[in-house]
């Protein structure tokens, strides 16, 4: 739980449309909002090209105060895309959304963020249909269609919101920078939803108080965004476009969007595991997350983008550990094992496939295992299937099964087990390579998701060319005996 926060800032993002009659009363309202803890803060402002008075007043209120940023867009795009724009500008290591109106009352600030500065959550929605003191009554019909958007995206997500289209929603700002934003009209609502609840997020929800406006008193949203609502919402549960990060391992983005693959694969881990675990290169722990966290679960990683995400997930967790590592040299795994000590389960996935010295990672790996410890791992196979997807995952090489068993055996590792699966990958790379494709789209991978579990039951009883091997062994022996 986090007490000092003397160094943390909130960043308020507000976007604005022709709001020149409120934005100044809510500017003073944000300023004047009580903060947990010791919570600095910078109102990032995004004007979405009004043609009011409004920029106007936002010059003003920069002159009169420091804590504000003011960004222009190029012309009308809608709140989505101003949201965007903000998350793009802003500093901070929180953020909240306010809308540039009166509705929404930022003294509620501090119980909104007070799940996210003590550690508890990754985003907290402010739901305007919880217990609450007070509200002002207002629309009927507006208040059954948030209902039955949030019911629709409860439905499609897994989650038990009250209030999914509520404007306050702050997050941890790393979370929401790694999230491709897509929307830009109010359809940002539910999208972002969508994307929390694919990443995992622990999402916290609590009352706050909402003060509708009238139509007639400058109210935006109408049933076209209702339907455009419902359209984001049956997108995004189809596809999962949920990672932003340029250096992501693109492997683990790209079974991101097969998550059962994903499953699959680390159910055939976790059956051969032990107590004290590690898992090199775990991305941005799409497998890890899955693994039984025993006696030690250890993950490492060497992109700092990656790991800000691995320690998110594993936060307070006590048995699980995130740690930066490069296993290009042996004295990166000299302090990786004086740090943790040895472990009698090693999991690499798919790096093989994906260093040029395979030799070399094999024997530093080794230097991790305890005395009949073990490595699972997994690799590509069919070296007629290599092409621009493998190329564009970072692959060099596919194996043959005679090419894979001959690299262990010289490096003196024992074959415990060899298990060849995933026939839908011997499909889907060979009409990609017909295709001269340079990578799965999402809704080929969306595909490859749903009928993952068809394959993993078919294979059981028909002998299917298999796309990848899962391999445990053991060592017998050091490199220079």
């Amino acid at each position: 739980m986090k007490t000092e926060l003397s160094t943390e800032k909130l960043s308020i993002l507000i976007p604005v449309f022709n709001e020149q009659s409120f934005l100044a009363r809510i500017v003073e309202r944000v300023l004047a909002a009580p903060l947990p803890g010791n919570l600095q803060r910078e109102l990032v402002i995004v004007n979405d090209a009004s043609t009011d008075r409004t920029a106007d007043v936002i010059k003003g209120l920069c002159e009169k105060y420091s804590e504000i940023r003011a960004f222009d867009q190029p012309h009308n795009q809608g709140k989505g895309a101003a949201i965007r724009r903000a998350v793009q500008e802003m500093t901070g290591e929180f953020a909240i959304i306010q809308d540039a109106d009166l509705e929404y009352d930022p003294s509620d600030y501090l119980i909104i963020l007070q799940p996210l500065v003590e550690g508890l959550a990754d985003a907290v929605y402010g739901s305007r249909f919880a217990t609450r003191e007070m509200r002002r009554v207002v629309h009927y019909h507006h208040k059954l269609a948030n209902l039955f958007l949030t019911h629709l995206s409860n439905w499609m997500t897994g989650l038990d919101l009250t209030d999914m289209e509520t404007c306050y929603k702050a997050f941890r700002s790393e979370l929401i920078k790694s999230i491709p934003l897509r929307s830009n009209r109010f359809g940002i609502e539910p999208e972002i939803t969508a994307k929390l609840a694919k990443r995992g997020a622990v999402i916290y929800e609590v009352p706050i108080r909402y003060h509708g406006r009238r139509y007639d008193e400058g109210k935006k949203i109408g049933w076209k965004d209702g339907i455009s609502a419902i359209k984001t919402i049956v997108k995004y549960w189809f596809i999962d476009d949920c990672y932003n990060l340029e250096s992501e391992d693109k492997i683990r983005q790209m079974t991101d969007y097969a998550r059962s693959y994903t499953r699959w694969v680390a159910k055939l881990v976790t059956q051969r595991c032990g107590e004290k675990i590690i898992e090199v290169g775990a991305g941005i722990g799409l497998v890890s997350r899955y693994l039984p966290q025993r006696e030690r679960l250890v993950v490492t990683g060497h992109d700092s983008k990656c790991l800000k995400i691995l320690r998110n997930l594993f936060d307070g967790n006590q048995t699980t550990s995130v740690f930066e590592e490069d296993f290009s040299s042996d004295s990166s795994m000299d302090t990786m094992i004086r740090q943790t000590g040895k472990f009698d389960t090693v999991i690499l996935l798919d790096h093989l496939a994906k260093t040029s010295q395979p030799d070399e990672l094999l024997a530093r790996l080794k230097n991790l295992l305890s005395d009949d410890g073990k490595i699972i791992l997994t690799v590509p196979l069919l070296p007629f299937l290599f092409g621009n997807v493998d190329r564009n995952v970072g692959r060099i090489r596919r194996f043959s099964k005679r090419e894979i068993l001959s690299l262990l055996k010289r490096n003196r590792f024992q074959i415990i087990e060899y298990h060849s699966f995933n026939t839908l990958a011997v499909l889907g790379l060979w009409l990609s390579k017909v295709l001269r494709k340079k990578k799965l789209g999402k809704y080929s991978l969306k595909i490859y998701h749903t009928f993952a579990p068809i394959s993993a039951y078919l294979e059981r009883a028909l002998p299917l060319p298999r796309g990848n091997a899962l391999i445990v062994v053991k060592s017998y022996g050091t490199f220079d005996e």
